[in-house]
């Protein structure tokens, strides 16, 4: 009796490929960890506070994203670089302790400029900031 061979198949069985792929979309979903966006850690206070502007330096950042120090109540002001930042407030508040940065943007001001000022101040330890913007 003649039997006849079976001849390997060709193809690839697709029946359960969907079945795999639904495992596969589901198990990516349930694992992934999304991370949280850190923002800015900044603590708001509760109360509107009455500080002396001796106690107060002033960065001033211009819609030309020119950056003016000025101390305190004082009108005179002197042009810096965001490199220079660091160092000033480590002066400065070497000689009067628990000073405050006011760092003040106007409108027309790129967010990074204010970050630019901000980051710096966080890298010479200042802890007491204020956000304010420029009068037009």
């Amino acid at each position: 009796m003649l039997t006849m061979r079976r001849r390997p198949q060709d193809s690839i069985p697709t029946s359960s490929m969907a079945d795999v792929a639904f495992l596969l979309l589901v198990f990516f979903l349930v694992t992934t960890v999304f991370p949280k966006d850190k923002g800015l850690a900044l603590v708001l206070p509760q109360d509107e506070v009455q500080v002396s502007q001796s106690n107060v330096l002033h960065f001033l950042v211009d819609s030309e994203e020119s950056i003016a120090v000025q101390y305190g109540d004082n009108p005179q002001q002197r042009r810096i670089q965001v490199s220079e930042v660091e160092s000033i407030w480590r002066t400065a508040v070497a000689a009067t302790p628990g000073l405050i940065a006011a760092v003040k943007t106007g409108q027309a001001v790129r967010y990074g400029a204010m970050i630019d000022v901000l980051d710096a101040l966080h890298a010479a330890g200042a802890t007491r900031v204020s956000l304010q913007a420029l009068p037009n």
